[in-house]
């Protein structure tokens, strides 16, 4: 049973290409204002910077404990769930959510122990399909169309208080999870897509055309799932025999 103290920690802020490392300070600030430290930057252009420590404003606990990564994957490593941030609808067909709705949801997750990711994209070409694609949830600010794109660190901001609004409202009984089992973390299930993208390779299933499209659906298939470690141990093993058929068939021949 997770306490209420511990919610928080278990909320991960994900920068991912952050062009200005003033934005990098300014999320922080955001994020503390709110109750949140934990920050997870991928491939920023600076950090650390002079500029991000300045526009922090004392949120350099934030600062000092945020993780830098390569890539997303290594990001998101040890969540559960995963919720993308973007301004404009994307071709990756994933649910749809308000701040509001994502929030509720995330907290419903944290409640069960299970650690959450909010994924924020790079400021000027926001997040991109593939990134999208490692998300359960796009989470779109309601903004108007005309004048639809928020700061970096607004957009933080606005997911930080709903955040915050939740934890701090009346505690609804949590929806019970899909599956007995914790689901999968990012980093299983990232080696089960690259698994399941071999396999197809080697039963040739693609036939000459590019995998983008139905790698994509098949992403969002088994996100929606939350298969559990178990669950994964089993499709592996079938994976794997198909791979040895497929070799065998291609002996003969």
């Amino acid at each position: 049973m997770t306490v209420a103290s511990d919610l928080p920690g278990l909320f991960r802020f994900v920068l991912v290409r952050t062009s200005h490392p003033g934005n990098i300070g300014s999320a922080a600030r955001a994020m503390r204002t709110m109750g949140f430290s934990r920050m997870n930057l991928v491939a920023p252009h600076r950090f650390p910077d002079r500029e991000a420590s300045a526009m922090a404003a004392g949120a350099d606990d934030v600062l000092e404990g945020a993780g830098v990564h390569d890539g997303l994957v290594d990001a998101l490593a040890g969540t559960r769930i995963a919720f993308g941030l973007s301004a404009r609808r994307r071709g990756v067909n994933l649910p749809e959510l308000t701040p509001r709705e994502a929030a509720a949801q995330a907290l419903a997750a944290a409640e069960r122990g299970e650690e959450v990711a909010l994924v924020f994209g790079n400021e000027r070409t926001g997040l991109e399909n593939d990134e999208l694609a490692r998300c359960h949830a796009m989470v779109r600010i309601p903004s108007v169309d005309d004048f639809s794109s928020l700061n970096l660190s607004q957009a933080v901001q606005v997911m930080a208080y709903e955040l915050r609004i939740a934890l701090l409202g009346e505690k609804l009984p949590s929806p019970p999870p899909l599956n007995d089992e914790p689901p999968a973390d990012a980093a299983q299930m990232e080696r089960f897509y690259e698994h399941l993208l071999q396999t197809l390779d080697d039963i040739d299933f693609h036939k000459g055309r590019a995998p983008t499209m139905i790698m994509l659906r098949l992403r969002k298939l088994f996100q929606r799932a939350q298969m559990d470690e178990r669950e994964l141990r089993m499709l592996h093993g079938i994976l794997a025999d198909a791979q040895r058929m497929a070799k065998l068939a291609g002996e003969k021949k």
